[in-house]
């Protein structure tokens, strides 16, 4: 496919992963190492990358999702409760949350679960947006990558409610930080296409607001 039609039709995949086609591990790693090519602060490449594979800790992570999912679906800053007003943007806001619930009973079942991390030692005095910077554009190319191959993704963040708990079953060190957690597997259906977004003129500024 184009740059373009890559870049436009890499959607969150959440009720269309396939859970039950393994993955082979040498496709993740493609993906990885492409990830790895993205651009880093300083070029510091603080990142590290778990990738969760086994079935008993796909299962205690899930657990962890499914409870943080559940209490943000009973929120006021749920997605189906935005624009819930809108006629034209609430059935979208409505499948999402429904797609949400769906991902959080099933999340288990996902063949693998890549979970971006950084070192984090100190927060820069210009707050986080760099720091993360340094993460999330690589979290972006591996999704981009899978896409390329088929491959289906999500970018979830719910689990960082729980954030030490998740870091616990994985062992990780009190310096590394997670930054995402994103469901990883061959997508079902026919192929994806652009979403409907706000217009460019609603949201451009041009020299100043």
């Amino acid at each position: 496919m184009t740059p373009d039609e890559l870049l436009t039709t890499t959607r969150t995949v959440r009720r269309r992963l396939d859970l039950t086609r393994p993955v082979p591990p040498e496709l993740i790693r493609e993906c990885l190492e492409i990830a790895l090519q993205a651009p880093s602060g300083g070029n510091k490449q603080g990142w590290h990358w778990i990738v969760v594979t086994d079935p008993d800790q796909r299962a205690a992570i899930g657990r962890v999702f499914t409870r943080a999912a559940r209490e943000y679906l009973a929120s006021d800053h749920a997605a189906p409760r935005l624009f819930a007003d809108d006629p034209e943007r609430a059935p979208v806001q409505r499948r999402i949350g429904e797609g949400v619930a769906y991902l959080a009973e099933h999340i288990a079942e996902v063949p693998v679960l890549v979970i971006p991390c950084l070192r984090v030692t100190t927060v820069p005095s210009g707050g986080q947006a760099g720091l993360w910077a340094s993460l999330h554009p690589a979290t972006w190319s591996y999704m981009l990558a899978a896409r390329a191959r088929g491959l289906g993704t999500a970018w979830t963040a719910l689990h960082l409610a729980y954030e030490r708990e998740v870091a616990g079953l994985l062992g990780l060190p009190d310096d590394i930080r997670q930054g995402s957690l994103i469901p990883t597997a061959y997508y079902t259906g026919e192929t994806f296409r652009p979403a409907r977004r706000q217009p460019l003129e609603e949201v451009l500024h041009l020299d100043r607001w």
